[in-house]
């Protein structure tokens, strides 16, 4: 049978295409995996077959895929020089032909990819890229053959940012050719359903595997406490339970077992460790006016409630978050006023020793750089550009080899978007980092590597890519998930709508999309049947010459007079014509104004017009319910507290509300 989701056979196509009774961490290896290799030779000792990464035509223990990944692990790193440890532990970006921030049309520009990959020895690095599936997997197989060539064939850990659902911002989310298009995290939140998000994160782990993408920089289980904070649509939502239930559903989904990471799994890198919703004003600790979260000890706890099913499940990564977090203590400890990827209070004695965690803890970006003065203080003449990008909250005045080695003696494991192993160099040579300390990070690292079988095989079928990835039952279940997952708040006139004509007017909606759905586009509201008003979240640009502040939504949640959404709703309103008024729930949106001139008002995180549609004319059916609340007023937002979630006063709609066919 299927639910309504028709979830059972999507599930059988999972299990087939990947092997969801894979080896878990700690089980027996398989007895001989897939061997792949463009340059070394293969090893066949006993009648198996082994890859020689270091190509002196012995089995060297390393190579050896009968032993443990901790124990390849220890055996590769005493064969390591101190620069090759060095490049284990940054994180950098695959650069593109040509293209700002690694971003290309064209591919990886693989003269520079050779100088990171062979020169620095930086093995872990970000893909921008967005083609399609057959030349994203053959983009993949280049730099995993530059990296063969190195004299310990470390192979390549390539990772993503989210790319599944609609919102692309730099540093928040990837747009990515061909894959299936799921709602944002939001949107999972409003259905509350586990299983979905476990389906769809298995979903989305063969579609990144299919294109050699190993590791996702994701699940955001942040909680949604400030309504103008930016990030929103990235989480879960304001409540810490459901978040920590369906994180925990991701990062098994993604990985590929219960208890961790999967030979072929993609790793999950669960963000940010702790506190990023906690924005006042919700501006965000990407710039230097938003460097500050802020929160008391017991406002951290309900913060860090939302990561433990995540954790749970044994999540290979974690990414601390970048703002200062003021405020709280742990364990009697103040937390120290630095970012908290220098925090040893969050790091070492929360993370690490109080919680048990053992995996990668990786920083996010640019929290070595420096913060010049067009990052502190942009102005029209002097913009911020990519180049002046810095979180370095609270160690501005620390040179950059003295922030690497603190944020090692924090926990740090890897760093975050940069390619400066000189300075890390630098601060083992100063005696500031113990090579001992170093080699700790590096075995974590390589041992993910390992789990993932990527010694064995880093190659991947750009045709099998291309075949996986158009799988229509997974874009099928993906277009249902959003068609379920958006909100009906209001509904003072869809049954009439649904059997009146059949002529529309249109704002924000593509007349195509329209059109498909049987309908006629009018030129205006006079002589349309209903009008179609699709919107957004309120903002304004506040940081007009801030590199983000230009890229990230700041600012108001109320739609005013001379908002051209908000005009378009009022021009169907004087013309007589029933409005349905569908927003983009990225933030939460003050409706207050809206509600009384809509004939219905429907949210969603994450639709294509044809979602849309079907909902409004009920060929399908709006199940999900609010993951935050909706505030009734700007003053009202003003006066909340950003650490503390769905605490406005009066909002107009609470969390959990929406009109769901058969439920209270």
């Amino acid at each position: 049978m299927q639910d309504w989701f028709g979830r059972a056979a999507g599930a059988g196509a999972i299990a087939m295409a990947v092997g969801l009774t894979a080896a878990v961490h700690g089980a027996p290896p398989p007895r001989q995996p897939e061997i792949g290799g463009r340059g070394k030779a293969v090893l066949t000792v006993a009648g198996l077959r082994f890859r020689d990464a270091d190509g002196n035509g012995r089995l060297t223990p390393y190579e050896d895929w009968r032993l443990s990944p901790e124990a390849r692990a220890d055996d590769l790193v005493r064969r390591m020089t101190l620069a090759e440890k060095a490049g284990e532990m940054v994180h950098g970006t695959l650069p593109g032909k040509g293209g700002a921030l690694g971003q290309s049309a064209d591919g990886y520009d693989l003269d520079a990819v050779r100088e990171l990959v062979l020169g620095r020895h930086i093995t872990s690095l970000i893909t921008r890229l967005s083609l399609a599936p057959r030349p994203m997997a053959a983009q993949a197989n280049a730099v995993q053959a530059l990296a063969e060539q190195g004299r310990l064939g470390i192979p390549l850990t390539i990772s993503s940012d989210p790319r599944n659902h609609f919102h692309h911002v730099l540093g928040a989310g990837e747009s990515a050719a061909g894959v299936s298009q799921w709602p944002e995290a939001l949107g999972f939140a409003a259905l509350g359903d586990a299983a979905l998000v476990r389906q769809f994160a298995a979903i989305a782990r063969i579609e990144y595997r299919a294109v050699g993408i190993h590791e996702a920089l994701s699940p955001q289980v942040d909680l949604a406490s400030e309504p103008r904070w930016s990030r929103q649509s990235g989480t879960f939502g304001s409540d810490p339970a459901l978040a920590s239930r369906l994180g925990g559903a991701y990062v098994v989904g993604f990985q590929g077992g219960e208890t961790g990471l999967t030979r072929g799994g993609v790793m999950t890198v669960v963000k940010h460790w702790v506190g990023y919703g906690a924005l006042p004003e919700g501006f965000d600790a990407h710039n230097y006016y938003g460097r500050t979260a802020r929160l008391n000890t017991p406002q951290l706890n309900l913060h860090l409630s939302a990561f433990r099913g995540a954790l749970a499940a044994r999540s290979g990564g974690i990414m601390p978050t970048y703002p200062i977090v003021s405020g709280p203590s742990v364990g009697g400890k103040a937390v120290e006023p630095v970012g908290a990827g220098y925090s040893k209070v969050l790091l070492t004695d929360l993370l690490r020793g109080q919680l048990g965690y053992g995996g990668i803890i990786l920083s996010d970006w640019g929290i070595t750089a420096d913060c010049n003065e067009r990052c502190r203080a942009p102005t029209a003449e002097a913009p911020q550009r990519p180049q002046d990008i810095s979180t370095a909250w609270g160690v501005e005045n620390l040179t950059v080899p003295q922030r690497f080695a603190l944020g090692i003696a924090a926990g740090i494991d890897q760093f975050g978007g940069t390619h400066d192993v000189a300075a890390l160099l630098e601060a083992a040579r100063q005696g500031a980092v113990s090579e001992a300390r170093i080699d700790a990070s590096v075995k974590r690292v390589l041992a993910a590597k390992f789990r993932q079988g990527l010694f064995e095989n880093p190659y991947v079928d750009p045709a099998a890519a291309e075949r996986l990835i158009a799988d229509p039952a997974h874009h099928a279940l993906a277009a249902r998930t959003q068609r379920a997952a958006q909100v009906l708040l209001t509904d003072k006139g869809l049954p009439a709508l649904r059997r009146g004509g059949r002529k529309v007017w249109l704002f924000g909606a593509d007349p195509a999309a329209a059109r498909a759905a049987g309908l006629t586009v009018m030129d205006s509201p006079a002589g349309a049947d209903f009008a179609l008003i699709r919107a957004e979240s309120p903002s304004e640009i506040i940081h007009p010459h801030s590199f983000f502040g230009t890229r990230q939504k700041e600012g108001r949640l109320d739609f005013r007079d001379g908002d051209p959404v908000y005009e378009a709703l009022k021009q169907a309103r004087a013309a007589g014509v029933p409005a349905v008024f569908a927003v983009f729930l990225d933030r939460p949106a003050i409706l207050t104004n809206v509600v009384d001139k809509a004939a219905a008002v429907i949210g969603n995180f994450g639709a294509s017009d044809a979602a849309v549609f079907d909902v409004v004319l009920g060929r399908a059916t709006a199940r999900g319910r609010l993951p935050f609340e909706l505030p009734s007023s700007m003053a009202a937002v003003a006066a909340q507290d950003p650490a503390q979630p769905d605490d406005s006063r009066d909002p107009l709609f609470p969390r959990g509300a929406g009109i769901v066919p058969g439920r209270r």
